[in-house]
């Protein structure tokens, strides 16, 4: 057996493991940890139980258990077997097992302690995928509370090990490796945007084809961009060059091929990024890079995770370069220039950052624990797990305090997202077609959204390619006709199977049911409380009902990708008990008024909508305080004069409310909503006086407090009473000049000189003083002859100290 890397580790690890009974091995794509560790595990004896290693992949988890029973001279399925989606090869000789990491899931929830597993290997943690980080927490808590003897180890490629040796309170082993130098090939420029992907990868391996030797590895992001980049190297490459794609749907006789030496001419393999990591590809000097790959996120538009393209990160770049090394010297060549290098992000993020927790909460669930309770690297975001606990909850595997209910442990034994399982549990069999669908991409291309045509095309491609005219993703439409024969075996028998495909699509979506909206455009409300739109020219434009399957997942209006129409008979017949009439009173920001309906609803869709002709005057006017917050108070003077002397007031020391205009609206409902009565409108409001409501918050004994600290009013020489303006930097009062005749000392609040505007007949202001007798003193003269001048019909005595108030004119003719 060659020598590998990992073998100058193989001590240390396991001398670790039989000391501490766990581990984090790091060490470099290639140095053997995959296949030679678990053997070694086996051969010291570590445990007489079975050692159980996942792997992120299925081909990974195929290829490894080959790989390890090869070493033996053994076929898969004696000492070493595999377990992944659909296909198992085990059996009572098994000693290692290589499964994908749901399976573990699965494992630990029909088995909690472990039952004859011994240990457990998280390999290629590094890609920190959702499933891993759970099975790792839930094996850590494992082990400290049923099995002290069960032996954990988590390897990794590239991913800083500390955390997850602090995590684990292992000890890290490294695992130097042993590479050949690579050399690095970036663009000269970058690709223009209008540069089609395929086209340019296609010449990038054709460069790297006719520019160096020995085999190539072209890295390139899902099955679609593999088959047109091979199409476009037709007649392209040196003569004896064997093209061989990789990806994970393909036949495991395919797989293999791809990854083992070639005899006879030069070999190119165009693989996904499940060529990083895990497996070994014989005989690859070059490595081409399209720097994309494919991740699963959250999908507003489907609410799931599906797999998106991304630009790749400078760990996973580095990673794939390091391919080229493996058995020489190697170059790289890479679809970016030098200068885009440095805006690629370091890592990739961990799945449980970003994809849909609707499964991690149904697992913890089942498990009967909280997230915060249990050891994750990495906790889920608290407010998008609780949204994935909501649609639990709606889909019934969750009761109200968030337990686990026994329809929601039949979800989570079921391998899909608990949408899917809950409308196959209750469906049957025939619902499997439309879970396969639903789980992957669109087998369509170009097509309208009705799901009728992806039904249509699984009963019968044949036929469908005789009479539509769409494209068919015949990868994709083979993978979703396999996935479905397999869930009518998962089905559970006995369950209705006379559902129409719109019925069943709306047990997947009850959030997702969309009434269309008065008007020519067809805009649709969805049951969950989100907008929808659709194309114009679509045939279900003019759809009444439809479930919505799939949208673009915008957050304010989402276009609809994939829908069916519903009858209102089969919703009413699946969600009776969901259907209630409410009351509806509330404030209409597009008619700015209230409006008060009484409605037959299903979530937030009404299925009939009536005016409420006797709504209670106190929902009005609750409904007219969202209207106010909309439209603003808009307080008029003498209501603002008000808040100002309040505001004085509390500023030196009086016990009032605040007035301030935030605080008025913080407290709508206990100064206003009284006096709202028959107020229902945008113009309603706008007559209404606010003043009333606002003294009302002052008690008698406040309101005198106030009068004498800060008086609303001063009363003229000539007996009048004018509003004090406190809204300024001083109190303010503005009056005609003739009116202040006989005032000897400056008009004051308190000890606070008022600020007095003096006007003219024409009630301009003429002067603006803070001392009135120095103003009679001074510039009154002044003043006196201009006004004389100019109102000759006043009366503009020497002394103003001396002359009586008056606002009149003399008589004409005198």
């Amino acid at each position: 057996m060659d020598r590998l890397p990992i073998d100058d580790a193989l001590p240390e690890l396991l001398s670790a493991l039989r000391r501490e009974g766990r581990a984090v091995l790091q060490a470099p794509p290639g140095a053997g940890k995959t296949t030679r560790v678990p053997l070694a595990m086996l051969a010291a004896d570590l445990t007489p139980l079975r050692i159980v290693m996942l792997e992120p992949r299925r081909l990974a988890a195929r290829a490894a258990a080959q790989r390890m029973a090869d070493t033996l001279g053994e076929s898969p399925g004696q000492t070493v077997g595999y377990r992944i989606r659909g296909e198992a090869k085990v059996s009572r000789a098994t000693r290692i097992e290589v499964v994908t990491e749901g399976i573990l899931t699965r494992m630990i929830q029909s088995d909690p302690a472990l039952s004859g597993i011994g240990a457990v290997i998280f390999d290629e943690f590094h890609e920190r995928s959702l499933n891993a980080d759970l099975g790792l927490a839930l094996c850590l808590e494992i082990a400290g509370v049923l099995r002290d003897d069960l032996l954990l180890l988590a390897m990794s490629a590239t991913l800083d090990a500390a955390p997850v040796g602090a995590l684990m309170e292992a000890p890290l082993i490294t695992s130097e490796g042993r590479a050949f130098p690579v050399e690095t090939r970036w663009l000269d420029k970058p690709l223009p945007k209008q540069r089609r992907f395929d086209e340019a990868m296609a010449d990038l391996v054709a460069e790297a084809a006719a520019t160096t030797t020995g085999g190539i590895l072209a890295f390139l992001p899902g099955e679609g961009e593999i088959r047109r980049v091979q199409a476009r190297l037709a007649g392209r490459l040196p003569e004896g060059t064997l093209i061989r794609p990789l990806f994970g749907a393909m036949d495991f006789a395919a797989q293999r091929a791809a990854i083992r030496p070639e005899s006879g001419g030069r070999k190119l393999v165009l693989a996904t990024a499940i060529a990083e990591t895990s497996l070994t590809i014989e005989d690859i000097r070059v490595v081409v890079d399209g720097g994309r790959a494919r991740r699963a996120r959250f999908d507003a538009g489907s609410g799931m995770s599906r797999l998106v393209t991304e630009r790749v990160t400078r760990a996973e770049a580095t990673q794939r370069a390091g391919r080229a090394g493996r058995v020489a010297e190697g170059t790289a060549f890479r679809l970016w220039t030098k200068g885009e290098e440095g805006a690629l992000m370091a890592y990739p993020p961990a799945e449980i950052e970003a994809a849909d927790l609707a499964g991690l909460a149904l697992d913890l669930a089942v498990w009967g624990a909280r997230p915060e309770e249990l050891p994750f690297l990495t906790p889920p975001n608290p407010g998008v797990f609780q949204e994935a606990q909501a649609l639990l909850q709606m889909l019934g595997a969750l009761d109200e305090r968030g337990r686990i209910t026994d329809h929601g442990k039949t979800l989570a034994r079921l391998p899909l997202h608990p949408r899917l399982a809950h409308m196959l549990t209750l469906a049957g069999a025939g619902a499997a077609p439309l879970a396969a669908l639903l789980a992957d991409r669109d087998p369509l291309t170009g097509a309208p959204s009705d799901l009728g045509l992806r039904l249509e095309l699984l009963r019968d491609p044949r036929r469908f390619a005789e009479t539509r005219p769409h494209a068919v993703n015949k990868g994709a439409l083979e993978r979703i006709r396999t996935e479905a024969r397999r869930l009518s075996r998962q089905a559970q028998p006995g369950a209705e199977a006379d559902l129409s495909a719109a019925a069943m699509a709306a047990l997947a979506y009850p959030d997702r049911i969309g009434l269309r909206r008065r008007g020519d455009a067809p805009r649709y409300q969805l049951s969950g409380g989100k907008g929808a739109v659709m194309d114009d020219g679509d045939p279900l434009a003019a759809t009444r009902l439809i479930v919505v399957t799939d949208t673009d997942g915008n957050p304010r209006e989402a276009r609809i990708r994939q829908a069916v129409p519903i009858a209102e008979s089969d919703l009413r017949a699946l969600f009776a008990e969901r259907i209630v009439w409410v009351d509806v009173c509330d404030w209409s920001r597009r008619e700015r008024r209230v409006v008060a309906r009484q409605q037959e609803r299903f979530g937030a869709i009404a299925l009939d909508d009536r005016i409420w002709k006797d709504a209670p005057p106190d929902a009005v006017a609750r409904a007219m305080l969202d209207g106010v917050r909309e439209l603003g108070l808009g307080l008029g003077d003498a209501a603002r004069r008000f808040c100002a002397r309040v505001g004085i007031g509390r500023a030196a020391g009086l016990d009032l409310p605040e007035m301030t205009e935030a605080a008025l609206i913080d407290t709508l409902e206990d100064w206003l909503l009284p006096y709202l009565s028959g107020v229902r409108s945008a113009e309603d409001w706008k007559r209404f006086d606010p003043l009333p409501a606002l003294r009302a918050r002052l008690d008698r004994e406040g309101m005198l407090a106030l009068d004498r600290a800060v008086p609303g009013r001063f009363t003229t020489p000539l007996g009048r009473d004018i509003p004090i303006d406190y809204s300024g930097d001083h109190p303010e009062i503005s009056l005609r000049l003739q009116e202040m005749f006989g005032q000897r000392s400056h008009p004051m609040v308190g000890r606070v000189p008022l600020r007095v505007t003096l006007l003219s007949p024409a009630q301009r202001p003429v002067q603006v003083t803070m001392d009135l007798p120095g103003f009679w003193d001074g510039s009154y003269a002044d003043v006196r002859k201009d006004m004389k001048a100019q109102y000759p019909r006043h009366p503009w005595p020497e002394d103003p100290r001396e002359a009586d108030p008056t606002l009149r004119a003399k008589p004409r003719g005198r």
